[in-house]
């Protein structure tokens, strides 16, 4: 008992919270207070002196040789008492608005005050970004493509008319609060039953959402309060759109699910019908953002196709953010085929039209251990060519940013670490551009 209160109290010495510092500010005007009134009844000739009362109270009791002490201790104990009874009525406060307690609810604190990060992409790139950047920051926007017309997410469109929730439901998942149990929940798939054969649980819950809210935005938004989700998930349009994409030979596939099997390299994708208007807080979150992150995920079906909505490219080239784009650490059979790091910049800058981005994040840790059973899938690591990058005048970042599971992935961690570093960086770099006015003036009386 003894160590865990004492445990406590060292947690209350943590910065961050705000409140320890306002405490000695107000003791320290408390002295100030007393000290001032005791100068206007001198100055007043009251004859009323704080010290002479003091002195009275205790000259009974105590010498004079102690009187000073014993002051200072009463005060300072005083003042500690106060202070620690402050403290203990913030804790209740603190225990009963958030039942995980004081660390949690400092931690909270801290990932308020982090960057404004819009991530935009789709698929599980997106997702596994967003892992990793809640830990660093709670003032998330993932802006999704919502053009993906396979599986479940196809079906539910076709019969419910639904927009494709897959990639929403897999940006909830990272960002719950619960992540563990809402993962196994969301991505549980029915293997039987009729009608409900493939469909997952996530999907069917955000269909069921859209429902009950009446449009697809406001069953995000609810099932975001439900899940209470760190940050918030938009879609990049709420417009019925069909992706297809002209090949090489100008062939044109029609349907996200035909162009991955796609057998020659894709030239360029748009939309059918070409107009998509963008949500409005879409283009506010890119505006207020202190970083853009595009990426990780299928190039031409995850990340290009968000810059095919309305003014969203645009947007993103006009933005003062740092502007990142991260890319994929193995080609993909049928839509990056043999496809370096500078050929997906390539792509990505064409297919939007716009400078949309400034650093290129590329991992420079092949993969070992799975890398015969990717090239067995036609799979291949993409190909740092960092010279090509810097050539685009665009600052490449090499890192180590892969974790090797069943798969080989961007490791969360890894990755968001990267990201918060090349904004720390550039963030600090501005600041040291922008000069004072004093040396405006300097400069100028000088020349």
């Amino acid at each position: 008992m003894m160590r865990q209160r004492l445990r406590g109290a060292v947690h209350w010495l943590a910065p961050g919270l705000g409140v320890k510092r306002w405490l000695l500010i107000a003791a320290l005007g408390t002295i100030l207070l007393f000290d001032a009134v005791a100068r206007w009844f001198v100055a007043e000739g009251t004859g009323i002196h704080i010290n002479e009362m003091l002195d009275d109270i205790v000259d009974d009791y105590f010498s004079p040789a102690y009187l000073t002490w014993i002051l200072g201790l009463a005060g300072l104990a005083a003042i500690g008492i106060a202070v620690w009874m402050e403290l203990r009525t913030i804790a209740r406060v603190v225990r009963e608005r958030n039942p995980k307690g004081f660390r949690d609810a400092l931690v909270g604190r801290r990932l308020q005050q982090g960057y404004k990060i819009v991530a935009i992409g789709g698929g599980t790139g997106l997702s596994t970004l967003l892992r990793g950047l809640k830990r660093r920051t709670s003032n998330l926007t993932a802006v999704v493509t919502v053009s993906d017309d396979g599986g479940s997410s196809g079906r539910l469109q076709k019969e419910l008319g639904v927009l494709p929730p897959g990639d929403v439901r897999n940006c909830l998942v990272a960002l719950a609060d619960d992540e563990a149990l809402v993962t196994d929940l969301f991505r549980y798939r029915f293997t039987e039953g009729e009608g409900l054969s493939g469909h997952s649980f996530g999907n069917l819950f955000l269909a069921a959402m859209c429902g009950i809210a009446g449009d697809f935005d406001r069953a995000i938004k609810e099932s975001s309060r439900v899940l209470n989700v760190v940050g918030r998930v938009l879609p990049a349009t709420l417009g019925v759109v069909r992706l297809c994409a002209e090949l090489e030979d100008g062939t044109i596939v029609s349907g996200e699910s035909n162009i991955s099997n796609a057998t020659r390299r894709i030239r360029r994708v748009f939309f059918e019908p070409a107009a998509a208007a963008p949500l409005d807080e879409v283009i506010e979150a890119i505006r207020d953002a202190d970083a853009i992150v595009l990426g990780p995920g299928s190039l031409f079906t995850s990340v290009a196709p968000n810059f095919l909505v309305g003014r969203i490219a645009h947007e993103v080239a006009q933005s003062h953010a740092v502007k990142i784009y991260v890319c994929n650490v193995m080609t993909q059979p049928g839509e990056t085929d043999g496809m370096t790091a500078a050929d997906h910049v390539e792509a990505l800058l064409n297919n939007a039209g716009e400078r949309v981005c400034e650093y290129v994040v590329v991992n420079d840790q092949p993969p070992s251990r799975l890398r015969e059973a990717y090239a067995q899938e036609g799979q291949t690591p993409v190909e740092p060519d960092v010279a090509r990058i810097a050539a685009m005048d665009l600052e490449p970042v090499r890192a180590a940013v892969i974790g090797e599971t069943e798969t080989v992935r961007h490791d969360p961690e890894k990755l968001a670490a990267v990201v918060v570093g090349i904004v720390d960086r550039t963030v600090a770099h501005r600041a040291t551009l922008v000069k004072p006015a004093s040396a405006y003036r300097r400069s100028t009386a000088v020349g």
